[in-house]
């Protein structure tokens, strides 16, 4: 049986590659496909961006651009205050993402380790929260922000949204937070640990990388809100990029290669933003799938 193996060695090489089959290719091209179909409209962005205003009119918007040209992003620049509008949604997003989700790790500790009374129907009504359209809030918020001297002011959006998206994730984590280790919680409680002890040197660890997700998550809705935005904020000091966007539609005429450009700048911060914490999404989406 040795002989056999030394004049065989690969019988037992495991780390051979298997060969693919017919099914394996088909499933491969099949996902390229998808890929290049999902990928189109962002090639067609950055596409039409660098053509000329001329170009795109005479070759139309699927055309190779004749030569690529950076007249549609100085436009954009010399148009919007692009630093100012980035600015104002970096704070907003940013305040708003670890706000809301602190705020919504100690709302979903009393619901689900805490169990308050009626902390089901509490958790029914949050989910209910998140389910009505922004259109319908948008009176009670604008008065709401005209009242407390917040209106045209990134500070109304930072109010309104981390307590929206807090509810959003209070429904999350409340649903984990009920699942989690009694033994855990109740050896720490033995040790003489408080519940706020308890909640930052016990629970915020485990639940650390699902934290970090609905951080994620939150950052680019919040970055991506246009509609309460639009409203609250009408002064162009305070606009966030979205709506910054937005002022490059005239009444009866649009000038499409700038709209593109402007488009291509306001999503590289969320496509490096999303490059940067990819893997931070990939452990919190597979935390506790493997004990």
């Amino acid at each position: 049986m040795a002989t056999a193996t030394l004049l065989n060695p690969t019988k037992f090489d495991r780390r051979r590659p298997a060969r693919r089959t017919p099914m394996n290719w088909a499933m491969l091209v099949l996902a390229v496909l998808i890929a290049i179909v999902m990928a189109s409209p962002f090639l067609l962005l950055v596409l039409n961006a660098f053509k000329t205003g001329a170009d795109y009119s005479a070759h139309g918007p699927l055309a190779w651009p004749t030569s690529f040209s950076l007249d549609a992003f100085s436009s954009y620049l010399e148009r919007v205050n692009f630093m100012r509008a980035l600015w104002n949604s970096v704070l907003s997003s940013t305040i708003i993402a670890f706000a809301g989700t602190a705020l919504a790790l100690m709302a979903s500790y009393a619901i689900g380790i805490g169990r308050i009374r009626a902390h089901t129907a509490i958790t029914a009504i949050l989910l209910v929260a998140t389910m009505i359209p922004h259109e319908a809030l948008i009176y009670p918020l604008f008065y709401g922000a005209q009242a407390t001297k917040t209106l045209n002011t990134v500070w109304s959006i930072v109010i309104v949204f981390t307590i929206l998206w807090a509810a959003y994730g209070t429904y999350i984590l409340s649903s984990v937070m009920s699942t989690f280790p009694q033994e855990i919680l109740e050896a720490a409680a033995i040790d003489g640990a408080t519940r706020w002890k308890i909640l930052w040197s016990v629970v915020f660890p485990i639940v650390r990388p699902t934290l970090s997700v609905l951080v994620v998550f939150i950052f680019i809705w919040s970055w991506n809100e246009f509609y309460i935005p639009l409203i609250l904020l009408a002064d162009p000091a305070s606009q966030t990029v979205p709506i910054a966007l937005s002022t490059l539609r005239g009444q009866h005429s649009i000038d499409i290669t700038v709209v593109n450009a402007g488009s291509l700048l306001s999503l590289i911060p969320t496509l490096i933003f999303f490059l940067i914490f990819q893997r931070t999404i990939s452990r919190g989406v597979t935390a506790g799938a493997v004990k």
